[in-house]
């Protein structure tokens, strides 16, 4: 997990050849679990009222910013890269630049991710060390 938490911008990458020693994708449950954990994930961030700001930054339709995220959160928890493979090094910081991203926009997303994970993922370890990737991620985000 410290690639994540020591480098938010890099994914971890899983090849036919090599893998993470750490493979967090196998302890989430692979890409059922992942794809439950951005479902809801955009679950509460249609439903929370403390995330209003954040969904007002998305389209509508969300079927494909959730594969986007699905995508992206598969390459960066150990499993196929299937993100980079689509459209390259996911570039975090520049991607999300056009969107005023405070400390309010961060605690909503990070409010969102949270529940999420507490639905998604049973061992508590893992949880704490998901919470705290993501939370250094969004941090990494701010640009307020």
């Amino acid at each position: 997990m410290s690639q994540l938490i020591d480098q938010p911008e890099q994914p971890i990458l899983a090849t036919a050849t090599q893998r993470p020693a750490n493979l967090h994708f196998d302890r989430i449950g692979g890409k059922d679990a992942i794809r439950r954990l951005v479902d809801l994930f955009y679950h509460y961030m249609d439903t929370l009222p403390e995330a209003q700001t954040i969904r007002a930054m998305h389209p509508p339709e969300l079927a494909p910013v959730k594969e986007v995220l699905f995508k992206y959160l598969v390459g960066w928890l150990g499993g196929p890269p299937l993100y980079v493979a689509e459209r390259g090094h996911p570039r975090l910081r520049k991607r999300h630049l056009a969107f005023p991203i405070g400390e309010a926009e961060r605690d909503a997303w990070m409010a969102c991710m949270t529940r999420a994970i507490d639905d998604v993922v049973t061992d508590p370890a893992l949880k704490t060390e998901l919470t705290q990737a993501f939370s250094k991620t969004a941090t990494f985000l701010r640009n307020q």
